[in-house]
């Protein structure tokens, strides 16, 4: 137990309720140590530090009694605090205005890593949403082999993401909008410990804080701080995942959705922050790894000569990706040969390719020949 990181825990239990000025003052002087060496003339350091501030700092012993206490239950634990100052707390979230003093991590993976990418979504996932969600982390894994997944443990998009990244042989870590000591939701616990084993469990929250609705929202900028980029799912129009998006933004981090019909309700989101020019429009993980620029990883270049590009039409059901896969090894095919490789009856492959026209996939040439568009 270092001096250090008992300070940094118990500034943080001040500011628990929002003192302006704390994070300036901690980032003015370096260090919690610091901070709590000028507590009795901080006016000389940040002159216009508010009465509320002064006030807070003169009479530390409640603040570091809880710090000690949290940090033998961190110790017992395996929890390690991450104080702003340590080279493992995430250095993107660092520089972010509102930036936690001091994180609690349990876990292996580094918060670090050279590719961090969040995704977030409504918790009323629907099976098209989890479909771009396996596609997406399947292709990015061949495009991008080192990528940390960020999300937040919740229903629906959340931990299909987490799910979907472990599946896939990726780092994925889970902020939490509680403290260490419990989880919510508990069903989703074997997938905690799968991730703690395979990335980690993050809060800035100390234990026995409940997961009320207010820390969701706290939740959502750590999780939008700590990465390069926030792709949205799905979401109705409104949601936690259009509040991380928007935080995402307001730290210039890059945003993107996927876009889905116009009548889907839990697409109504991702569709209205593309057509504000608020999201990038993305339809596969190829056009995210090109738009993030990560084009130099070597994969992209093996992944497009074995044509990935093609095989992503997340608009696609899986019966209409069977059509589209039998079109691109043996293009221009009658209907009814179609239906043969495909494995898919003539009644029913009909209304498919019907589906496939109004989405652009397909064009019915003369003699009832199907034509797969690039």
């Amino acid at each position: 137990m270092t001096q250090e990181t008992l300070y940094t825990l118990a500034l943080s239990r001040i500011n628990y309720f929002s003192l302006s000025g704390l994070l300036e003052l901690y980032r003015r002087l370096g260090s919690a140590t610091a901070v709590i060496e000028h507590r009795h003339d901080i006016l000389d350091v940040l002159p216009d530090a508010s009465p509320k501030l002064r006030e807070a700092l003169s009479d530390l012993s409640e603040p570091m009694a809880r710090a000690e206490a949290e940090l033998l239950w961190d110790e017992q634990h395996g929890v390690e605090p991450l104080c702003m100052n340590d080279a493992r707390y995430p250095q993107r979230l660092r520089e972010c205005d509102d930036a936690p003093l001091v994180l609690f991590y349990r876990g292996n993976a580094s918060l670090n890593c050279s590719k961090v990418v969040c995704m977030v979504g409504t918790r009323r996932c629907t099976a098209y949403g989890q479909d771009l969600i396996r596609r997406f982390m399947a292709d990015l894994k061949t495009l991008c082999p080192d990528v940390l997944i960020v999300s937040g443990l919740a229903y629906g998009v959340d931990i299909h993401a987490h799910r979907q990244a472990l599946a896939n042989g990726y780092d994925t870590v889970g902020v939490l909008a509680h403290g260490q000591d419990y989880l919510y939701p508990q069903i989703h616990r074997q997938t905690a410990n799968e991730m703690i084993e395979h990335g980690g469990l993050l809060t800035e929250f100390f234990t026995g804080t409940n997961a009320d609705k207010v820390n969701f929202v706290r939740r959502n900028r750590i999780v939008a701080g700590m990465s390069d980029a926030c792709i949205l799912v799905e979401s109705a129009s409104h949601g936690g995942g259009l509040i991380t998006t928007g935080i995402a933004r307001s730290y210039n981090r890059d945003v993107f959705a996927f876009p889905g019909s116009v009548d889907a309700p839990y697409s109504e989101g991702c569709n209205m922050l593309i057509r504000d020019n608020e999201a990038g429009l993305i339809m596969s993980a190829f056009d995210f790894v090109k738009a993030m620029g990560w084009e130099e990883d070597i994969k992209l270049k093996k992944a497009q000569q074995q044509g990935i590009e093609r095989q992503l039409f997340p608009l696609l059901s899986a019966e209409e990706q069977q059509i589209a896969d039998v079109l691109q090894h043996h293009n221009d095919l009658q209907i009814n040969i179609l239906s043969v490789q495909a494995n898919i009856p003539i009644a029913q492959i009909t209304s498919l390719l019907f589906s496939m026209e109004m989405k652009g996939v397909v064009k019915m040439l003369p003699g009832g020949v199907y034509h797969l568009l690039h």
